[in-house]
């Protein structure tokens, strides 16, 4: 049996032992079998209480797992640090119920002079458990207890077909399901930016466009944000990491995509202008979530291929649905209808002002002789080297993967990674198909004649001879000309065959480390020297 360190129970010792009688116990929150079982009502309690003043010295709430040891841990705090109004102080005798406790504690406390009884009743613990037992019995559920199990495995099953892959959250989908007082909800899925994912379901059109309306405008302070999402109407169903994590420790860029289901957990709520937001849905409301879950899963399932298209296309399809046994009423199947919204997405793009992208594009720094539309500006880029067994694993786990005949010399091969989006990707990838593949890649002196700095300019050539910028590294800066010299003796090795690689994940957790699973396309190419290319030093030209 563990015991006191010599010095701890001197430092006991050295507390007042005033006259009183202290009970103590340790029992399950709740024996009720309708609680939760991942909730805290399922850990046990510790309680200390004087009974002669009738207050309570310290309280614990610990897993069912938890050792004795607990219940001397929660009496010393009891003892040294009470709670208010509670003096330090010693008790001269504790009572317990419960035999084992009794013996634990007469082994622990043998030094402190504190005379240890077993009583059959705790009136004071009695009283105190009967209040926190209809507390929780009171409390209302997240979700009702006969839906929760059918939403949680809805919820999943649309983690799994994972539409914020193709969909973004303007481009919305309508739920038409005229049951429950709900007409039509509006779905807008979150998550293609890979930092929140989950589904808005907005009970009107005009719910969706105001709050859209609220969150681009440019003087929105954070409070008048926060009013404007306070003021949607809406439900919704959002994702999370199963373990609780300390908001200190929260990596921003860590991206739910990349745990495994068992870690992830659905959380359901409702959004409304007069109550505000609450993680509850009450019995009607989880019908109507269910039901557009249901549909939402088949519908894209059944048009996966089409809403991954370039263009947002015209589709609608109706669904007979079954929702789970209700008690106030028998539904046998309800016909749902679920349709895409062109329009509607064309407005709320508008909105945004998606064109202003050729207005930045202007923007950026021209270099004659250069284009400088192909990767996105936003992108991770770095020069590496991926290992020869690599290669194989890739060349086997792309979609898009263009073939070089290269000499395996060296440690690997020398490759550009450019990171970014998933739809960005796609459309880099798409542009260099569209040239006819990639030829080559190139590194050119460039210089900025106003203010006198040079760079090593990062060029991708094309099969139609076309030359895009896909960076630009100061010439003198000393990490930039290590990996050149590292990217020269490589591609020296390789008789001149080097890589692209394109990958998604740049706002989740392997931004600037990808794994295989992200890589979307190799091109295996040339490397150009600067006199293969006979272009000189570039200049970059004024904006006017």
């Amino acid at each position: 049996m563990t015991s006191f360190n010599r010095s701890t129970s001197r430092r006991l010792k050295t507390l007042t032992q005033i006259p009183s009688v202290w009970e103590g116990d340790r029992r399950p929150m709740s024996s009720s079998p309708t609680q939760d079982t991942d909730s805290e009502s399922q850990g046990e309690c510790i309680l200390w209480v004087d009974g002669s003043q009738g207050v309570v010295r310290g309280m614990d709430v610990v897993a069912p797992e938890t050792g004795p040891e607990a219940i001397v841990r929660t009496l010393m705090r009891a003892m040294e640090h009470p709670h208010s109004p509670g003096k330090p102080a010693r008790p001269q005798k504790i009572v317990v119920k419960d035999r084992e406790i009794q013996f634990y504690l007469r082994g622990v406390l043998q030094d402190l002079d504190i005379a240890i009884d077993y009583v059959p009743e705790l009136p004071l613990i009695d009283e105190l458990f009967r209040g926190f037992t209809e507390i929780l019995e009171n409390q209302v559920p997240d979700l009702p207890p006969q839906y929760a199990q059918a939403l949680h495995n809805k919820a999943l099953a649309l983690w799994q077909s994972a539409p914020w892959e193709f969909l973004e959250e303007q481009q919305i989908l309508s739920i038409e399901i005229n049951k429950w007082d709900v007409g039509t909800l509006y779905a807008s899925v979150m998550g293609m930016l890979g930092m929140e994912y989950g589904i808005l379901l907005y009970r009107s059109e005009e719910s969706l466009k105001q709050f859209r309306a609220a969150v681009l405008q440019d003087d929105e302070s954070q409070g008048r944000l926060e009013e404007a999402f306070l003021k949607q109407d809406c439900l919704f169903l959002t994702f999370e990491s199963e373990d609780e994590i300390d908001e200190d420790e929260i990596d921003a860029d860590e991206d739910l995509a990349y745990l495994p289901i068992s870690e992830i957990e659905p959380t359901f709520g409702n959004i409304h202008p007069l109550e505000g937001l609450r993680s509850v849905l009450y019995e009607e409301e989880a019908l109507a979530v269910f039901v557009a879950l249901e549909s939402l899963n088949r519908f894209i399932r059944d048009y996966h291929s089409q809403l991954e298209s370039e263009t947002f296309p015209s589709l609608s399809r109706n669904y007979r649905i079954s929702p789970p046994k209700s008690e106030s009423e028998s539904i046998k199947s309800l016909s749902v209808t679920v349709s895409t919204m062109p329009q509607l997405a064309a407005e709320l793009e508008e909105m945004a002002g998606f064109d202003l992208e050729e207005m930045e594009e202007e923007d950026l720094p021209d270099f004659s002789s250069l284009r400088d539309d192909l990767i996105p500006e936003d992108a991770f880029l770095s020069l590496g080297v991926i290992s020869w067994e690599m290669l194989e694993s890739l060349r086997q786990g792309v979609q898009t993967h263009q073939a070089g005949e290269i000499e395996k010399v060296g440690d690997g091969l020398p490759v550009i990674l450019i990171q970014t989006s998933r739809p960005k990707a796609k459309t880099v990838i798409e542009k260099i198909g569209a040239a006819g593949g990639l030829k080559a890649i190139c590194f050119n002196p460039g210089a900025d004649p106003f203010d006198g700095d040079r760079y090593d300019l990062g060029l991708l050539q094309t099969e139609d001879d076309e030359l895009f910028l896909f960076g630009e590294f100061l010439e003198d800066d000393p990490t930039h000309r290590e990996a050149r010299k590292k990217w020269n003796q490589r591609c020296k090795n390789t008789k001149g065959y080097c890589g692209l690689i394109i990958a998604k994940g740049l706002t989740g957790a392997s931004r600037g480390n990808p794994q295989l699973r992200d890589m979307m396309a190799l091109f295996e190419v040339r490397s150009l020297s600067p006199q293969d290319l006979g272009l000189g030093t570039l200049q970059l030209m004024p904006q006017f």
